[in-house]
């Protein structure tokens, strides 16, 4: 098997450019103390070259749902075994494979880049630090600061957690089949946060009804998580959602909690 066809249902889009490929690899932080890296959807194995070449740093595991993709990388690195998960990325296990801190990279599928960002939040006691290839779109809202419209539901959960930052563009030239949009590199590093200074359940509540009404103030954007009746006279109520950083959200949870 020489070559492995880019599926569209899968959102494949195999990275043939080996300089972008080496600058997503060396963005990796191993010295944060990560012992294993777990790369999704290795494709035809492009990032997966140069990860293996750096095992003294930490060891490598793939993983791709791609009944092909799995034939091509199992017979490219025999020397991996179980290392190469045929499975979802999504449904993985963490705990069976990762006994400790590991890192994830991966030029990841567009279709399905949200979902992968929330599975890696419900690891966060595991993922310490991740590299992606995403949408351009996606890791600007990622990685967006409040006051602007790219600053959502997304920028707020990821830095709650994480240091996000945006690294380079990656233009549709460096992928095979080409997508119709540029895409983004970022790096997202766990943050010293345990936990939230307030009932996560609720924070996750509270930040997604502030953003399903973005364009009105949180006092009647939040109405249906506490009756106005209910509501102080914070002047963070006045306030629409994307002008509230991730401690204002805290505190105003923190506050609401209370009254529930």
């Amino acid at each position: 098997m020489s070559t492995v066809r880019a599926k569209k249902h899968l959102g494949q889009h195999f990275l043939n450019d080996k300089s972008a490929a080496l600058r997503i690899v060396d963005a990796l932080q191993p010295e944060l103390g990560f012992q294993q890296v777990l790369e999704v959807g290795p494709g035809m194995g492009v990032l997966s070259d140069i990860l293996l070449t750096r095992e003294q740093n930490y060891q490598t595991w793939l993983i791709d749902i791609d009944d092909e993709s799995v034939g091509y990388l199992a017979n490219q690195y025999p020397n991996l075994g179980d290392r190469l998960i045929h499975g979802d990325f999504l449904a993985l296990d963490f705990d069976q494979h990762f006994p400790s801190s590991v890192a994830i990279i991966g030029n990841f599928p567009y279709n399905i880049s949200s979902q992968i960002l929330f599975k890696i939040l419900d690891e966060r006691h595991k993922v310490i630090q991740m590299v992606g290839m995403f949408q351009k779109e996606v890791a600007e809202r990622c990685v967006a600061k409040p006051g602007g419209k790219e600053y959502g539901i997304l920028s707020v959960f990821l830095q709650a957690y994480y240091d996000v930052e945006y690294l380079f563009t990656v233009k549709a030239g460096a992928f095979t089949p080409p997508p119709k949009v540029l895409s983004g590199v970022m790096r997202m590093t766990r943050n010293d946060r345990e936990t939230l200074d307030c009932d996560e359940k609720l924070f996750w509540r509270v930040v997604k009804a502030a953003f399903n009404q973005r364009r009105k103030t949180l006092r009647n954007a939040l109405s249906a998580v506490l009756p106005k009746d209910r509501m102080s006279n914070n002047p963070l109520y006045e306030l629409r959602a994307e002008r509230l950083t991730v401690a204002d959200f805290e505190n105003l949870t923190k506050e609401i909690g209370a009254v529930l």
